[in-house]
């Protein structure tokens, strides 16, 4: 049945490259474009034909806690905002830009998967997506992507003051920075302009 399957999902692609070929000649692709009904479907039938059955009957060895929780927080707003947002929508612009985009993690569409399915997808990531492996076969790295599988259950539930918190844990770009600094150097009463005529010297005329 495997491949049977197959079959048919080859002369499905095979049809709908056919159709790219032709539209391509038309208008070109663009990532703005959002993803064709087909492409969402062949997509799917790939992410689920790509994860091992084994995989995904495996269950989480690792309680769901407060702390768990936590830590799982902390990696996300470090390591995952950048794509998905801290509250998992997506709605970042790297994640809105990728194609296909990074989608609603608080949506059946993620939440229906198994634990097994969102580990092995975090550990080995989805071809031709932007979604990367982050798996390196360290046990503790393992551990870390069980408790992401304990937040992304959470993510419909995330609360306001939670994402408050993860928002001071995002990475910084250089204009973050820039502007961090700007407003400690303002908060310390440091005023550019105090600080430009501190510097200039005095001229003296004899």
């Amino acid at each position: 049945m495997r491949w049977f399957f197959l079959g048919i999902l080859f002369v499905v692609v095979v049809a709908l490259l056919t159709g790219l070929a032709l539209i391509r000649e038309s208008r070109g692709f663009s990532t703005r474009d959002q993803p064709t009904s087909m492409e969402r479907w062949v997509a799917g039938k790939a992410r689920t034909m790509a994860i091992p059955v084994d995989a995904k009957s495996r269950t989480n060895p690792v309680s769901n806690s407060s702390d768990t929780l936590e830590q799982a927080r902390t990696h996300w707003a470090d390591h995952c905002y950048s794509c998905h947002a801290n509250d998992g929508s997506g709605d970042t612009p790297i994640g809105k830009n990728l194609y296909p985009p990074a989608p609603d993690m608080r949506l059946p569409a993620t939440q229906q998967l198994t634990d097994g399915e969102l580990f092995y997808i975090i550990q080995n990531g989805i071809r031709l997506t932007g979604m990367p492996a982050w798996g390196n076969g360290s046990a503790h790295d393992e551990e870390d992507s069980w408790k992401l599988v304990h937040f992304i259950r959470h993510l419909p539930q995330i609360t306001l003051e939670e994402k408050k918190a993860m928002e001071k844990m995002n990475p910084k770009s250089p204009d973050d920075l820039r502007e961090e600094q700007e407003e400690e150097k303002f908060l310390r009463g440091e005023d550019g302009h105090e600080a430009t005529h501190e510097a200039t010297p005095e001229h003296h005329h004899h």
